[in-house]
C-alpha cells in the first residue's frame, strides 16, 4: 500500500480538521500547506505533529513531484481555479464543498478533472456519518418500501459567534444559504430518495434579527422537489436560526417511516405500530467540522485511488448532481419560477 503525500490548499478552520483526519488514516500524511498568509513552518509542524513545508506560491507546491493529492480548504470563491490548477498538475484532489460558486465553474472543474485523468472527491462527508449510513441501509433493505415523501432540513445559526460568519455573509464569497451550508441537506435528500429530479420550486426569506442583517442574500430558503418517479421532497436551509444545530430527517414510504432517530416498519411484524422504535446511531448534531466523519471519507478516497476505482458516495460525479440541484433551487427562488 502506497503512502500518499497530501498538500493542503488554504490553512482554514476546515484545514485543521482535514489535517487531523488525513494523518489518522493509514494511507496518507500531510506534508505541505499553501497559504496566502505568512505561516511559520516550525510552529505549524509542532502543532500538527508532522513535518510540514509551507508554500506561499501554489504553483510551486503543485510542481512538487512527491506531492500526490491536494485538499482544497480555501475560500469557496477560490475553489474552481485551484482545483483546475491541481488537475493540470496531475494531482488527485479533495474539494471542500462547494466545488464552485457558479454552475459554469463546476463544469470547468469537472472537465479539467476528466481531461487530466485524476480522481476527485467532494466533502459531502455527512454521507459517511453513522446516521446516513444507517438510514441508507434501512432504505436499501426495503424496510421503508417505496419512499414517496421526504424532508431533509438544515438548521444552523451562522451568526457573528461563528468563524465562518465573517465571509459567509457576502454573496460573492458564499453564494447562498443552500450553497454555503444547506447543500448538505439537499445532498442527503437526493441520496435517500434515489430518483432523478423532475422539477424544483424554491422560496427564500431573511431574518429581521440584527445578528443576521449583514447577509447579502436570503439566509433561509425552502425548496420543493418533484422527482421523476413521482415522489416529492422538501429541503429547508436555515442559517439564520437561534437554536441548536439540527439536521432533520423525515422519510415516508409505503412500508415505514424514519423521523430523525425514530423508526417504524410494517415489514417488521413484531413492532408496535402505535410506538416508535429508536435507532441506535450517532446523530448529525453539530456544525463543527471536527465532529464530521472526514477520516472515514478520506480513507475511502485513498483506497479508491490505491485500487484505481471510483470514489464511493462522494465522487465529483455525485457532487455535480447535488450542485446542479442547488443552483436550480437558487435560480427558482431568485426568479420565482419552476426549474426543470
Amino acid at each position: 500500500m502506497k503512502k500518499y503525500n497530501i498538500g493542503i490548499i488554504g490553512y482554514s478552520w476546515a484545514a485543521g480538521a482535514h489535517i487531523e483526519a488525513v494523518n489518522n488514516t493509514s494511507y496518507a500524511q500531510v506534508t505541505s500547506v499553501y497559504s496566502s498568509r505568512g505561516l511559520d513552518e516550525t510552529e505549524l509542524s509542532a502543532k500538527h505533529g508532522v513535518k510540514i513545508k509551507v508554500y506561499n506560491d501554489l504553483n510551486e507546491m503543485l510542481a512538487d513531484p512527491d506531492l500526490h493529492i491536494v485538499s482544497i480548504c480555501s475560500y469557496p470563491s477560490d475553489h474552481a481555479k485551484q482545483a483546475i490548477a491541481a488537475a493540470k498538475a496531475g494531482k488527485h484532489m479533495i474539494i471542500e464543498k462547494p466545488v464552485a460558486l457558479t454552475w459554469d465553474d463546476c463544469l470547468a472543474v469537472e472537465e479539467a478533472v476528466k481531461t487530466a485523468g485524476v480522481k476527485a472527491c467532494v466533502c459531502f462527508e455527512c454521507r459517511f456519518s453513522s446516521q446516513l449510513l444507517t438510514i441508507k441501509a434501512i432504505i436499501d433493505k426495503g424496510l421503508l418500501g417505496e419512499i414517496h415523501y421526504g424532508e431533509v432540513d438544515y438548521y444552523h445559526g451562522i451568526g457573528p459567534w461563528y468563524p465562518q460568519f465573517r465571509w459567509n455573509t457576502k454573496k460573492e464569497a458564499a453564494g447562498s444559504s443552500l450553497l454555503s451550508a444547506g447543500c448538505h441537506a439537499m445532498d442527503a435528500l437526493l441520496l435517500c430518495m434515489g430518483s432523478e429530479i423532475d422539477t424544483i420550486k424554491s422560496y427564500a426569506t431573511n431574518s429581521s434579527n440584527k445578528d443576521f442583517l449583514k447577509y447579502e442574500y436570503p439566509s433561509t430558503s425552502v425548496s420543493i422537489v418533484k422527482f421523476k418517479n413521482g415522489a416529492v421532497g422538501k429541503v429547508a436551509s436555515v442559517i439564520d436560526c437561534l437554536q441548536p444545530y439540527y439536521f432533520r430527517f423525515h422519510l415516508v414510504g409505503s412500508e415505514g417511516t424514519i423521523l430523525d432517530n425514530k423508526f417504524y416498519s410494517a415489514q417488521l411484524g413484531a413492532l408496535n405500530k402505535d410506538k416508535w422504535s429508536e435507532l441506535s446511531m450517532s446523530m448529525l448534531d453539530s456544525g463543527d467540522v471536527s465532529d464530521h466523519p472526514y477520516q472515514t471519507q478520506f480513507e475511502a478516497f485513498f483506497k479508491a485511488i490505491d485500487e484505481n476505482e471510483e470514489m464511493p458516495l462522494t465522487s465529483l460525479a455525485d457532487a455535480m448532481i447535488t450542485h446542479k440541484a442547488v443552483f436550480a433551487a437558487d435560480k427558482s427562488a431568485d426568479q420565482n419560477i419552476d426549474i426543470k
